[in-house]
Protein backbone atom coordinates (compact mmCIF):
# COMPACT_ATOMS: atom_id res chain seq x y z
CA UNK A 1 0.00 0.00 0.00
CA UNK A 2 1.20 3.63 -0.42
CA UNK A 3 2.47 5.57 2.44
CA UNK A 4 0.09 8.38 1.54
CA UNK A 5 -2.57 8.12 -0.72
CA UNK A 6 -2.17 11.94 -1.65
CA UNK A 7 1.57 11.56 -2.68
CA UNK A 8 0.56 8.59 -4.82
CA UNK A 9 -2.29 10.47 -6.49
CA UNK A 10 -0.21 12.98 -7.51
CA UNK A 11 2.69 10.82 -8.74
CA UNK A 12 0.37 9.05 -11.09
CA UNK A 13 -2.22 11.86 -12.42
CA UNK A 14 -0.86 14.69 -11.98
CA UNK A 15 -2.78 18.09 -11.87
CA UNK A 16 -3.30 18.17 -15.45
CA UNK A 17 -5.40 15.38 -16.08
CA UNK A 18 -6.92 12.14 -14.65
CA UNK A 19 -6.78 8.56 -16.65
CA UNK A 20 -7.02 6.22 -13.80
CA UNK A 21 -9.60 6.02 -10.34
CA UNK A 22 -8.28 5.63 -7.09
CA UNK A 23 -9.34 2.17 -7.11
CA UNK A 24 -7.52 0.78 -9.97
CA UNK A 25 -4.72 2.63 -8.42
CA UNK A 26 -4.52 1.23 -5.12
CA UNK A 27 -5.11 -2.13 -7.29
CA UNK A 28 -2.04 -1.70 -9.45
CA UNK A 29 0.13 -0.88 -6.67
CA UNK A 30 -1.07 -4.29 -5.52
CA UNK A 31 -3.85 -4.42 -3.24
CA UNK A 32 -5.20 -7.22 -4.55
CA UNK A 33 -7.61 -8.13 -1.61
CA UNK A 34 -9.75 -4.95 -2.59
CA UNK A 35 -12.60 -5.58 -4.80
CA UNK A 36 -12.42 -4.58 -8.09
CA UNK A 37 -15.28 -1.84 -8.67
CA UNK A 38 -18.08 -2.13 -11.59
CA UNK A 39 -17.70 0.10 -14.33
CA UNK A 40 -20.35 2.74 -12.97
CA UNK A 41 -18.55 3.04 -9.85
CA UNK A 42 -15.43 3.50 -12.01
CA UNK A 43 -16.69 6.81 -13.77
CA UNK A 44 -18.52 8.11 -10.29
CA UNK A 45 -14.77 8.03 -8.91
CA UNK A 46 -13.25 9.02 -11.39
CA UNK A 47 -15.45 12.06 -11.97
CA UNK A 48 -14.87 13.03 -8.30
CA UNK A 49 -11.18 12.42 -8.07
CA UNK A 50 -10.92 14.63 -11.29
CA UNK A 51 -13.12 17.63 -9.26
CA UNK A 52 -10.68 17.36 -6.56
CA UNK A 53 -7.57 17.34 -8.23
CA UNK A 54 -8.80 20.53 -9.84
CA UNK A 55 -9.85 22.32 -6.82
CA UNK A 56 -7.04 21.22 -4.17
CA UNK A 57 -4.56 23.54 -6.07
CA UNK A 58 -7.09 26.40 -5.52
CA UNK A 59 -7.24 25.64 -1.92
CA UNK A 60 -3.44 25.59 -1.36
CA UNK A 61 -3.22 28.88 -3.01
CA UNK A 62 -5.91 30.54 -1.00
CA UNK A 63 -4.68 29.01 2.04
CA UNK A 64 -0.91 29.80 2.21
CA UNK A 65 0.67 28.14 4.97
CA UNK A 66 1.57 30.72 7.95
CA UNK A 67 4.81 32.32 8.59
CA UNK A 68 6.75 31.21 11.31
CA UNK A 69 9.19 32.82 14.16
CA UNK A 70 12.14 32.63 11.47
CA UNK A 71 9.90 35.35 9.32
CA UNK A 72 9.59 38.00 12.59
CA UNK A 73 11.69 40.72 10.53
CA UNK A 74 9.60 40.34 7.53
CA UNK A 75 6.19 40.73 9.80
CA UNK A 76 7.78 43.67 11.76
CA UNK A 77 8.41 45.35 7.95
CA UNK A 78 4.87 44.76 7.41
CA UNK A 79 3.45 46.24 10.54
CA UNK A 80 5.75 49.00 9.87
CA UNK A 81 3.78 49.40 6.80
CA UNK A 82 0.25 49.26 8.61
CA UNK A 83 1.58 51.74 10.66
CA UNK A 84 2.38 54.48 8.69
CA UNK A 85 -1.18 54.85 6.67
CA UNK A 86 -2.69 58.29 6.67
CA UNK A 87 -6.00 59.81 6.62
CA UNK A 88 -4.86 61.39 3.92
CA UNK A 89 -4.94 58.40 2.20
CA UNK A 90 -0.78 58.20 1.57
CA UNK A 91 0.20 54.60 2.62
CA UNK A 92 -2.26 53.25 1.48
CA UNK A 93 -1.51 50.73 -1.28
CA UNK A 94 1.11 49.33 0.72
CA UNK A 95 -0.62 49.28 3.74
CA UNK A 96 -3.24 46.63 2.11
CA UNK A 97 -0.80 44.63 0.72
CA UNK A 98 1.09 44.40 4.05
CA UNK A 99 -2.37 43.52 5.66
CA UNK A 100 -2.90 40.95 3.55
CA UNK A 101 1.06 39.41 4.42
CA UNK A 102 0.56 40.36 7.97
CA UNK A 103 -3.19 38.48 7.65
CA UNK A 104 -0.46 34.99 7.13
CA UNK A 105 1.11 35.02 9.73
CA UNK A 106 1.27 32.56 12.08
CA UNK A 107 0.41 33.01 16.22
CA UNK A 108 4.26 34.60 16.97
CA UNK A 109 3.34 37.77 15.22
CA UNK A 110 0.41 38.83 17.86
CA UNK A 111 3.03 40.09 20.26
CA UNK A 112 4.49 42.12 17.91
CA UNK A 113 1.00 43.88 16.92
CA UNK A 114 0.26 44.63 20.38
CA UNK A 115 3.33 46.42 20.86
CA UNK A 116 2.87 48.09 17.46
CA UNK A 117 -0.68 48.76 18.79
CA UNK A 118 0.32 51.48 21.36
CA UNK A 119 2.16 53.61 18.77
CA UNK A 120 -0.46 53.60 16.41
CA UNK A 121 -3.31 56.43 16.04
CA UNK A 122 -6.25 55.39 15.39
CA UNK A 123 -6.52 54.41 11.75
CA UNK A 124 -3.39 52.24 11.86
CA UNK A 125 -5.13 50.54 15.04
CA UNK A 126 -7.92 49.57 13.13
CA UNK A 127 -6.02 48.01 11.03
CA UNK A 128 -3.49 46.19 13.30
CA UNK A 129 -6.60 45.26 15.23
CA UNK A 130 -7.91 43.27 12.10
CA UNK A 131 -4.70 41.30 11.52
CA UNK A 132 -4.34 40.69 15.39
CA UNK A 133 -8.01 39.15 15.16
CA UNK A 134 -7.88 37.09 11.77
CA UNK A 135 -4.58 35.42 13.24
CA UNK A 136 -6.13 34.63 16.66
CA UNK A 137 -8.91 33.47 15.15
CA UNK A 138 -7.67 31.30 12.50
CA UNK A 139 -5.18 29.55 15.15
CA UNK A 140 -7.52 28.48 17.48
CA UNK A 141 -9.87 27.20 15.10
CA UNK A 142 -6.85 25.04 14.02
CA UNK A 143 -6.53 23.50 17.31
CA UNK A 144 -3.81 25.30 18.17
CA UNK A 145 -1.80 27.40 20.97
CA UNK A 146 -2.01 31.35 21.08
CA UNK A 147 1.90 32.75 23.01
CA UNK A 148 0.16 32.58 25.98
CA UNK A 149 3.31 33.26 28.01
CA UNK A 150 3.88 36.33 26.23
CA UNK A 151 0.33 37.45 25.59
CA UNK A 152 -0.32 37.57 29.57
CA UNK A 153 3.13 39.63 30.15
CA UNK A 154 1.79 41.98 28.42
CA UNK A 155 -1.66 42.33 29.52
CA UNK A 156 0.26 42.34 32.83
CA UNK A 157 2.29 45.13 31.70
CA UNK A 158 0.57 48.65 32.60
CA UNK A 159 3.41 50.32 30.81
CA UNK A 160 1.73 49.02 27.26
CA UNK A 161 -0.94 50.81 25.43
CA UNK A 162 -4.44 50.06 26.88
CA UNK A 163 -6.22 49.13 23.66
CA UNK A 164 -3.24 46.62 23.28
CA UNK A 165 -3.58 45.10 26.25
CA UNK A 166 -7.29 44.75 26.34
CA UNK A 167 -7.01 42.80 22.82
CA UNK A 168 -4.65 40.18 24.30
CA UNK A 169 -6.70 39.68 27.12
CA UNK A 170 -9.70 39.30 25.62
CA UNK A 171 -8.52 36.93 22.79
CA UNK A 172 -6.62 35.20 26.10
CA UNK A 173 -9.87 34.81 27.67
CA UNK A 174 -11.00 32.94 24.82
CA UNK A 175 -8.51 29.72 25.20
CA UNK A 176 -8.42 30.02 28.64
CA UNK A 177 -11.21 31.35 30.78
CA UNK A 178 -9.82 30.30 34.00
CA UNK A 179 -7.44 33.64 32.98
CA UNK A 180 -9.51 36.35 34.94
CA UNK A 181 -9.36 34.38 38.33
CA UNK A 182 -6.07 35.06 37.91
CA UNK A 183 -5.65 38.08 36.75
CA UNK A 184 -8.46 40.22 37.92
CA UNK A 185 -7.61 40.67 41.10
CA UNK A 186 -4.35 42.70 40.29
CA UNK A 187 -6.30 44.92 37.89
CA UNK A 188 -8.39 46.51 40.89
CA UNK A 189 -5.49 49.97 40.87
CA UNK A 190 -5.17 49.52 37.02
CA UNK A 191 -4.64 52.51 35.00
CA UNK A 192 -6.85 51.48 32.16
CA UNK A 193 -10.73 52.25 33.84
CA UNK A 194 -12.09 48.84 31.84
CA UNK A 195 -9.50 46.39 33.50
CA UNK A 196 -10.49 47.94 36.99
CA UNK A 197 -13.88 47.42 35.99
CA UNK A 198 -13.98 43.55 35.48
CA UNK A 199 -11.95 43.45 38.97
CA UNK A 200 -14.64 45.50 40.91
CA UNK A 201 -17.41 43.44 39.25
CA UNK A 202 -15.51 40.38 40.64
CA UNK A 203 -15.74 41.70 44.09
CA UNK A 204 -19.41 42.69 43.59
CA UNK A 205 -20.26 38.96 42.65
CA UNK A 206 -18.00 37.63 45.40
CA UNK A 207 -19.86 40.16 47.83
CA UNK A 208 -23.61 39.61 46.77
CA UNK A 209 -23.29 35.76 47.90
CA UNK A 210 -22.14 37.17 51.36
CA UNK A 211 -24.93 36.80 53.81
CA UNK A 212 -25.16 40.17 55.35
CA UNK A 213 -26.59 39.24 58.74
CA UNK A 214 -24.20 36.26 59.45
CA UNK A 215 -21.14 37.87 58.05
CA UNK A 216 -21.61 41.54 58.15
CA UNK A 217 -17.99 42.55 58.54
CA UNK A 218 -16.34 39.81 55.74
CA UNK A 219 -18.97 41.70 53.41
CA UNK A 220 -18.21 44.74 54.26
CA UNK A 221 -14.53 44.20 53.37
CA UNK A 222 -15.17 43.26 50.14
CA UNK A 223 -17.08 45.85 49.23
CA UNK A 224 -14.69 48.38 50.96
CA UNK A 225 -12.11 46.70 48.91
CA UNK A 226 -13.96 46.99 45.53
CA UNK A 227 -14.56 51.21 46.20
CA UNK A 228 -11.11 51.16 46.17
CA UNK A 229 -10.83 50.72 42.58
CA UNK A 230 -14.31 51.97 41.72
CA UNK A 231 -14.09 55.08 39.10
CA UNK A 232 -17.32 54.21 37.11
CA UNK A 233 -20.47 56.26 39.04
CA UNK A 234 -22.81 53.09 38.39
CA UNK A 235 -20.30 50.79 40.46
CA UNK A 236 -19.83 53.15 43.23
CA UNK A 237 -23.55 53.35 43.55
CA UNK A 238 -23.98 49.97 44.01
CA UNK A 239 -21.30 49.60 46.51
CA UNK A 240 -22.85 52.60 48.08
CA UNK A 241 -25.50 51.36 48.58
CA UNK A 242 -24.55 48.20 49.84
CA UNK A 243 -22.53 49.59 51.86
CA UNK A 244 -25.47 51.82 53.51
CA UNK A 245 -27.54 48.45 54.42
CA UNK A 246 -24.22 47.63 56.35
CA UNK A 247 -24.70 50.62 58.03
CA UNK A 248 -21.71 52.09 56.91
CA UNK A 249 -21.23 55.69 54.69
CA UNK A 250 -19.33 56.54 52.32
CA UNK A 251 -17.78 59.96 51.34
CA UNK A 252 -18.70 60.39 47.75
CA UNK A 253 -17.09 64.14 47.18
CA UNK A 254 -13.70 62.73 48.52
CA UNK A 255 -13.99 59.32 46.66
CA UNK A 256 -14.36 60.96 43.52
CA UNK A 257 -11.95 64.00 44.33
CA UNK A 258 -14.75 66.82 43.72
CA UNK A 259 -13.64 70.02 44.86
CA UNK A 260 -16.13 71.90 47.25
CA UNK A 261 -14.31 74.60 48.95
CA UNK A 262 -14.46 77.83 46.24
CA UNK A 263 -14.00 81.69 46.52
CA UNK A 264 -16.47 83.39 44.35
CA UNK A 265 -17.01 87.00 42.68
CA UNK A 266 -20.02 88.65 40.19
CA UNK A 267 -21.51 89.31 38.49
CA UNK A 268 -19.98 90.77 35.91
CA UNK A 269 -21.71 92.05 32.81
CA UNK A 270 -22.02 89.15 29.74
CA UNK A 271 -25.37 90.91 28.13
CA UNK A 272 -25.62 89.79 24.70
CA UNK A 273 -22.88 87.21 25.20
CA UNK A 274 -20.23 89.33 25.03
CA UNK A 275 -18.38 88.54 28.42
CA UNK A 276 -16.29 85.22 27.03
CA UNK A 277 -13.69 87.32 25.38
CA UNK A 278 -13.86 90.39 28.23
CA UNK A 279 -10.44 90.00 30.70
CA UNK A 280 -12.39 91.24 33.92
CA UNK A 281 -10.38 92.07 37.12
CA UNK A 282 -10.41 88.29 38.77
CA UNK A 283 -8.68 87.06 35.33
CA UNK A 284 -5.24 89.68 36.42
CA UNK A 285 -5.44 89.38 40.23
CA UNK A 286 -7.20 86.61 42.68
CA UNK A 287 -6.69 88.56 46.28
CA UNK A 288 -9.59 87.73 47.46
CA UNK A 289 -9.63 90.90 49.16
CA UNK A 290 -10.21 93.21 46.10
CA UNK A 291 -13.60 94.85 45.37
CA UNK A 292 -14.74 95.65 41.64
CA UNK A 293 -17.24 97.05 40.21
CA UNK A 294 -19.94 94.70 38.56
CA UNK A 295 -22.58 94.74 36.49
CA UNK A 296 -25.57 95.44 39.58
CA UNK A 297 -22.20 97.46 41.37
CA UNK A 298 -19.43 96.52 43.84
CA UNK A 299 -19.05 93.18 43.99
CA UNK A 300 -16.56 91.21 46.62
CA UNK A 301 -15.17 87.65 46.77
CA UNK A 302 -17.03 85.51 48.95
CA UNK A 303 -17.22 81.86 50.33
CA UNK A 304 -19.19 79.09 49.22
CA UNK A 305 -18.71 75.73 49.82
CA UNK A 306 -21.72 72.56 49.18
CA UNK A 307 -22.31 69.46 50.89
CA UNK A 308 -23.75 67.75 47.82
CA UNK A 309 -22.10 64.16 47.14
CA UNK A 310 -21.15 65.17 43.64
CA UNK A 311 -20.06 68.28 44.39
CA UNK A 312 -22.03 70.54 42.12
CA UNK A 313 -22.01 74.61 42.99
CA UNK A 314 -25.46 75.84 42.16
CA UNK A 315 -24.93 79.84 41.58
CA UNK A 316 -28.89 79.85 40.76
CA UNK A 317 -29.47 78.94 44.17
CA UNK A 318 -26.83 79.64 46.38
CA UNK A 319 -26.21 82.89 45.22
CA UNK A 320 -28.64 84.50 42.25
CA UNK A 321 -29.45 83.36 38.71
CA UNK A 322 -27.98 86.28 37.07
CA UNK A 323 -28.80 86.31 33.76
CA UNK A 324 -26.53 87.34 31.04
CA UNK A 325 -23.93 87.47 33.47
CA UNK A 326 -20.27 86.59 34.47
CA UNK A 327 -18.80 84.82 37.70
CA UNK A 328 -15.63 83.55 38.66
CA UNK A 329 -14.80 80.93 40.77
CA UNK A 330 -11.33 80.36 42.12
CA UNK A 331 -10.05 77.32 44.82
CA UNK A 332 -6.71 76.56 46.02
CA UNK A 333 -5.28 73.15 45.57
CA UNK A 334 -2.59 71.75 46.95
CA UNK A 335 -0.13 69.07 45.35
CA UNK A 336 2.66 66.58 47.25
CA UNK A 337 4.48 66.73 43.80
CA UNK A 338 4.58 67.79 40.02
CA UNK A 339 1.87 66.09 37.95
CA UNK A 340 -0.65 65.77 35.11
CA UNK A 341 -3.81 65.23 36.26
CA UNK A 342 -7.06 65.44 34.89
CA UNK A 343 -9.32 68.36 35.30
CA UNK A 344 -13.04 66.57 35.12
CA UNK A 345 -15.74 69.89 34.43
CA UNK A 346 -19.34 69.63 34.48
CA UNK A 347 -21.60 72.73 33.67
CA UNK A 348 -24.35 73.82 31.55
CA UNK A 349 -22.86 76.90 30.91
CA UNK A 350 -19.96 78.70 28.87
CA UNK A 351 -16.40 78.72 30.50
CA UNK A 352 -12.97 78.89 30.88
CA UNK A 353 -10.18 77.30 33.29
CA UNK A 354 -7.19 78.36 34.16
CA UNK A 355 -4.43 76.84 36.41
CA UNK A 356 -1.47 78.91 37.82
CA UNK A 357 -2.75 81.79 35.32
CA UNK A 358 -2.69 79.48 32.49
CA UNK A 359 -5.62 78.85 30.59
CA UNK A 360 -6.22 74.93 29.63
CA UNK A 361 -9.55 75.21 28.04
CA UNK A 362 -12.20 77.70 26.83
CA UNK A 363 -15.92 76.98 25.57
CA UNK A 364 -18.65 79.15 24.52
CA UNK A 365 -21.71 76.88 24.51
CA UNK A 366 -24.80 77.31 26.66
CA UNK A 367 -26.96 75.03 27.79
CA UNK A 368 -26.24 71.97 25.95
CA UNK A 369 -26.96 69.37 28.89
CA UNK A 370 -24.29 68.72 31.35
CA UNK A 371 -23.27 65.08 32.83
CA UNK A 372 -20.92 63.49 35.41
CA UNK A 373 -17.60 64.40 33.90
CA UNK A 374 -18.72 66.08 30.62
CA UNK A 375 -15.39 68.11 29.98
CA UNK A 376 -11.83 66.32 30.40
CA UNK A 377 -8.40 68.30 30.28
CA UNK A 378 -5.29 67.35 31.41
CA UNK A 379 -3.19 70.05 33.43
CA UNK A 380 0.28 70.34 35.02
CA UNK A 381 -0.42 70.44 38.82
CA UNK A 382 3.81 71.99 40.76
CA UNK A 383 4.54 70.88 44.06
CA UNK A 384 2.92 72.90 47.02
CA UNK A 385 0.06 75.13 46.39
CA UNK A 386 -1.80 75.52 42.48
CA UNK A 387 -4.47 78.32 41.64
CA UNK A 388 -7.57 77.09 39.81
CA UNK A 389 -9.47 79.62 38.53
CA UNK A 390 -13.16 79.36 36.81
CA UNK A 391 -14.96 81.82 34.36
CA UNK A 392 -18.75 80.52 34.47
CA UNK A 393 -21.47 82.64 32.17
CA UNK A 394 -25.01 82.65 31.54
CA UNK A 395 -26.61 84.22 28.32
CA UNK A 396 -29.98 85.50 28.60
CA UNK A 397 -32.94 82.67 27.56
CA UNK A 398 -35.89 82.62 29.55
CA UNK A 399 -36.94 79.05 28.79
CA UNK A 400 -37.15 76.40 31.49
CA UNK A 401 -34.81 74.25 30.34
CA UNK A 402 -31.62 77.27 30.28
CA UNK A 403 -31.73 78.23 33.56
CA UNK A 404 -29.47 76.32 35.23
CA UNK A 405 -26.12 78.27 36.37
CA UNK A 406 -23.80 75.42 38.29
CA UNK A 407 -20.54 73.60 37.94
CA UNK A 408 -18.82 70.71 39.55
CA UNK A 409 -14.78 70.23 39.16
CA UNK A 410 -12.60 67.17 40.29
CA UNK A 411 -9.37 66.27 40.01
CA UNK A 412 -8.21 62.59 39.18
CA UNK A 413 -5.70 60.40 37.01
CA UNK A 414 -6.55 59.23 33.77
CA UNK A 415 -8.51 56.09 34.49
CA UNK A 416 -10.93 58.58 36.77
CA UNK A 417 -9.41 58.01 40.23
CA UNK A 418 -9.56 60.51 42.42
CA UNK A 419 -6.43 63.28 43.35
CA UNK A 420 -7.02 64.58 46.87
CA UNK A 421 -5.96 68.28 47.25
CA UNK A 422 -3.20 68.44 50.57
CA UNK A 423 -2.38 70.37 53.14
CA UNK A 424 0.68 73.05 53.10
Amino acid sequence: MPATVDVTLGRHLGWAGLKISAYELLWNDGLEMVPRPSRKSIVMIKLFTRTLCLLLPITLVSLPTPLVAKDLATVQAWIRDISQVGLDGNGHEHAMVATRKLQQADATALPLIVDALGKADQLAANWLRSCFETIADRTLKNGEDLPAVALEKQVRDITINPRGRRLAYEWLLKSDPALADRLLPGFLKDPNPVFRRDAVAQLLEQASVIPNQDEPERAREVYRLALTGAVDNDQVTQVVNALKELDETVDLQRHFGYLTNWQMIGPFENLDMKGFDVAYPPEKSLDVSEKYAGQLGEVTWQAITTDDDYGLIDIATQIENYKGSVMYAQAEFVSPVRQQVDARLSTPNAWKLWVNGKLVFAREEYHRGTKLDQFRVNVDLQPGSNHILLKLLQNEQTENWAQKYEFRLRFCDASGSAVLSGEL
